[in-house]
């Protein structure tokens, strides 16, 4: 199946507190985080274009080190719902993969196992498991306890049907609906079902220094 992938890398990368884009952070063997972010896609024959939504710094990198025609770039909104709206619109496969930049720790059989999940008539996220007890809380106080089977905690890379995922972007923008991801727009304006695929993988996203595993 081959598809286009979009990969989100403009954010400010505030929480990551080192003074530079948590995109470029260097792991111990020289490679830096979009780098391992990349490389999964990269290595994929069916990705036939890559479109990294990225700042001037990040993109003026890349440049230098990948010289993939499959690679090409365009600035960020101001959120990440806008800045996967601009990728989108420079995507030409019908299938598109929407990949946080800062999950760096994407497997092969968790990219794999997506593609068989998404077609022209359904979506398909990466999902993990709950592990943790979950309260719903007001004002402070515990309500009630949540039944931890039925909650998933959304992953990326997720994939849609490029033309319906730009459909539903499209009615969110008019309705002014911002989504926290693809997903949540493709179940408020899409008739079709969203799969869960579970990661099998550690797919942490890298907010703070303490995501960064130790290698």
């Amino acid at each position: 199946m081959n598809y286009s992938a979009v990969i989100t890398a403009a954010g400010s990368s505030t929480r990551f507190n080192r003074g530079i884009s948590k995109m470029l952070h260097i792991f111990s063997n020289g490679e830096t985080v979009i780098d391992r972010t990349l490389k999964p896609f990269l290595a994929d024959e069916e990705c036939r274009e890559i479109v990294v939504v990225c700042t001037p710094q990040i993109q003026n990198y890349l440049s230098d080190v990948y010289k993939d025609d499959r690679l090409s770039y365009c600035e960020g909104g101001e959120s990440r719902s806008e800045s996967v709206y601009n990728g989108l619109q420079h995507c030409h496969e019908k299938i598109v993969l929407v990949h946080d930049g800062a999950r760096c720790y994407l497997e092969k059989e968790d990219l794999e196992n997506l593609k068989k999940a998404v077609s022209l008539n359904n979506g398909a996220i990466l999902v993990g498991s709950m592990y943790d007890t979950v309260k719903m809380v007001e004002n402070g106080k515990v309500v009630s306890t949540i039944d931890r089977n039925q909650l998933k905690r959304a992953q990326t890379p997720q994939g849609f049907p490029l033309e319906e995922l730009l459909k539903c972007y499209r009615k969110a923008q008019k309705d002014g609906f911002t989504g926290t991801d693809e997903s949540s727009l493709f179940e408020r304006y899409s008739e079709m079902e969203v799969l869960c695929v579970e990661s099998r993988g550690h797919n942490t996203k890298v907010t703070v220094i303490d995501d960064v595993r130790s290698d």
